[in-house]
């Protein structure tokens, strides 16, 4: 059911958008010329004008970055993006905007007119580095259905740069009196509404949100990724998320584990580019890079994160998410408020039974094969420690109707043991993750 409806709903979105201006209809705009889709990117907010010598552009490559967020036309440091293969989504060539705290909603069209990303683009000088054109930072719903207008003016001035525009979280304000009221955050009165919304205005095929889970909770995080991830899935949109690789709390540094936790629970909901703030001082503390361009403790941490991800991204992205699935959650508050019940053991009709056997959590990915072969996929990251406290070893258990069970983690090629009667295990720590892939019979 999930893949049809994903399939019939894409289709509606790839209509001409000479044919939407009939139908009403909103087409997807599919242009990312030179950003590879079929590989997982990961991208960072911002690279200040202290970091950007060639030592620092090849330190940021080095650290498994694919693209940076936030840059200028800096064409000495674009140079060098193109040199070490970063990508850069470059700000302030256009209009900006941003939603703030909800008092400018539905003011985008009187204050940026069509005209002045024309006059943008004329005065646009292309280099090969950049990917990207930034047009906005978390905007109300109340400016979405222009935004529409504004993206396909974007893509057809930027011929070989998309649009690149980012969404509030769900701990964003919504409308607490009357439909009419404007000075709230979202626009609308529920988050769900606020992505709904979107999916129908926005003509991208790409749906970016950010979330900072240390500075919010888990369930909240939880129920984000659930109504994101379901709309990306059932309108064939692809999801991209920024998490944080810094830190609000001065006295607390992002450790490796909240990275992993953070970066496989994603996954599990089928990320596919995946952005970390902030490598340079941008917002809040302990960034990668210091104030000096010097590396901070973040540095090697997020280099052997995005090492991990790299590596398990290959296989990964054989494979779409298709649902998600809470397992072993009822000792648990953190779905308290999600949209979504737990359950004791994941069964998708290929894997049964799957789940850790001292009964802690597990966030389960569902998945099936990008080429059409039958194959299937789970993607599974332990979820019992994710403010990374008191870390464990578990043991995953589960059942495959196929053939060819292979599991992969970040590091490699996992060994499963079998018993005779068909159950598979392996070792799974918590905030760690796997692929099982099952070929059909």
């Amino acid at each position: 059911m999930f893949v049809a409806a994903a399939v019939m709903v894409a289709a509606v979105f790839t209509v001409s958008a000479q044919d939407a201006r009939k139908t009403g209809e909103t087409p997807f705009v599919t242009k990312h010329c030179r950003m590879d889709r079929s590989r997982l990117n990961i991208g960072t907010y911002s690279l200040q004008p202290y970091a950007r010598t060639e030592t620092h552009v090849k330190d940021l490559k080095e650290c498994g970055i694919d693209f940076v967020i936030g840059m200028n036309g800096d064409r000495a440091v674009l140079d060098l993006f193109s040199k070490y293969g970063v990508g850069a989504i470059v700000s302030g060539v256009v209009p900006g905007w941003w939603g703030g705290n909800g008092d400018n909603a539905g003011k985008m069209a009187a204050n940026n007119p069509i005209s002045k990303y024309e006059d943008g683009a004329a005065g646009f000088a292309d280099h090969p580095a950049i990917w990207s054109i930034d047009v906005g930072d978390e905007p109300s719903a109340l400016d979405f259905p222009y935004y529409g207008k504004v993206i396909e003016r974007v893509e057809q001035l930027f011929p070989d740069q998309f649009a690149y525009l980012n969404l509030y979280p769900n701990y964003a304000s919504v409308a607490k009196n009357t439909s009419d009221q404007t000075v709230n955050q979202l626009g609308t009165t529920s988050y769900t509404e606020h992505i709904a919304e979107y999916c129908r205005n926005v003509p991208m095929d790409y749906l970016c949100y950010d979330f900072y889970v240390y500075s919010s909770t888990v369930h909240k995080m939880y129920d984000n990724l659930r109504v994101v991830a379901d709309a990306c899935t059932g309108t064939g949109r692809s999801m991209w998320i920024v998490l944080q690789v810094n830190s609000l709390d001065k006295e607390k540094w992002i450790t490796p584990g909240q990275l992993r936790f953070q970066a496989w629970t994603a996954m599990a909901f089928g990320a596919e580019v995946i952005t970390w703030a902030c490598y340079t001082a941008g917002w809040w503390n302990n960034q990668v890079l210091d104030e000096k361009g010097e590396k901070t403790r973040q540095y090697e941490r997020l280099k052997k994160m995005n090492a991990e991800i790299h590596a398990i991204a290959e296989p990964y992205m054989k494979y779409r998410r298709v649902s998600t699935s809470f397992v072993g959650f009822e000792s648990t508050s953190w779905l308290d408020g999600v949209g979504q019940k737990g359950v004791k053991e994941f069964d998708n009709g290929f894997i049964s039974g799957l789940q850790a056997d001292d009964g802690s959590p597990l966030v389960v990915g569902n998945m099936v094969s990008r080429s059409g072969d039958g194959s299937r996929a789970v993607f599974v990251t332990s979820a019992d420690d994710p403010y990374d406290e008191s870390p464990k070893a578990h043991t995953l258990i589960f059942r495959a109707d196929g053939k060819n069970v292979t599991a992969t983690s970040p590091f490699g090629e996992v060994k499963l043991s079998c018993t005779p009667s068909g159950w598979y295990s392996c070792q799974l720590a918590s905030n760690e993750a796997l692929l099982i892939e099952v070929s059909p019979k």
